[in-house]
């Protein structure tokens, strides 16, 4: 009776193991992806990775696994590995859109804006009709102080896309960082209408609110931006600067180091800091900070004005 046990319980695992033989590697791999994409559902990051690995040791250049994986990979702020995944697409397919445009945002965000651009400038020869094409040349052209070249990518995605609110918001940025704030304010009120639920939105108000000296409209202001998006470190970072200037400044060094815990690199935030030890009366912690900043980006807005008080501290 035994055997027989063994034996029914085996009959199955046998025709198991027969139908697994039978997979080709194509069926294979194909399995691996949906497990990864069904792990990236569910927000199980390590276990997608892990499959799309074991996709791409059947098949190294199999482009679906490693664009899905280079967008985990960029999620995870792993912006090299990213890089490198988009990277593999492109030698097998040199246009591939999504590769060009994310690998464009990876490059961006790891500081090399040069390589950033030249994908950029592929995106808008291989499809000038697609306005992510302009979205990304914008953000590039932006974050290399090209602001006359952002407001001319950004209207031309807007000309194919005229109700984009990322296309909206974004240049509404640069309208505010050339202090059109009244022009900036028209295009955020057209973009809350398209999606009154954007964060960006509300912290650019909040933006423009505390350049104007109105500390408090700027404090609710992000406020409302961080409901409705409590991951982004920018707005803690912009909600730590309001709260020291309204006079809570332990509360805005909290919000301040979350930020940096976030983004270590993030200049505004190091200034804030230096702002905070400033205005704590320690003069040499404030000119570590502020001097730092200095050194990289000596025309940020309040620096030279905090980096002086804090030497005659």
């Amino acid at each position: 009776m035994k055997t027989l046990i063994r034996l029914s319980l085996l009959l199955p695992l046998l025709a198991m193991l027969l139908f697994a033989s039978c997979d080709s590697p194509e069926d294979k791999k194909g399995r691996f992806l949906l497990k990864g994409n069904e792990k990236l559902m569910e927000n199980d990051t390590k276990a997608a990775v892990d499959f799309y690995s074991e996709a791409l040791k059947i098949d190294p250049d199999y482009i679906d696994a490693l664009y899905n994986r280079g967008l985990v990979y960029q999620r995870l702020n792993r912006l090299e590995d990213a890089i490198a995944d988009y990277g593999k697409v492109l030698v097998n397919d040199p246009v591939h859109q999504n590769s060009l445009f994310q690998r464009g945002l990876a490059l961006l965000d790891n500081g090399e804006y040069y390589k950033a651009l030249v994908d950029a400038e592929t995106l808008i020869k291989t499809y000038p009709d697609e306005w992510q094409s302009y979205f990304i040349h914008g953000l590039i052209s932006e974050r290399m102080d090209n602001y006359e070249a952002a407001l001319v990518s950004f209207d031309r995605g807007l000309t194919l896309q005229p109700e984009n609110t990322d296309l909206l918001v974004n240049k509404a940025t640069i309208l505010f960082y050339q202090k059109n704030y009244e022009e900036a304010d028209l295009l955020l009120k057209q973009a809350e209408e398209l999606q009154p639920n954007e964060a960006n939105i509300f912290n650019l108000r909040s933006m423009i609110a505390f350049d104007l000296n109105n500390y408090q409209k700027a404090f609710d202001l992000v406020e409302k931006a961080i409901q409705l998006n409590q991951r982004e470190p920018y707005y803690y970072n912009n909600r730590g600067l309001y709260h020291l200037f309204l006079g809570n400044l332990e509360a805005g060094i909290e919000d301040i180091n979350y930020s940096l815990k976030q983004d270590s690199k993030n200049l505004f935030a190091l200034r804030n800091k230096g702002i905070y030890y400033t205005l704590k009366g320690d003069k040499e912690l404030a000119l570590r900070y502020l001097e730092d900043v200095f050194s990289k980006r000596p025309e940020m807005e309040l620096l030279q004005e905090y980096l002086e008080r804090a030497q005659t501290l």
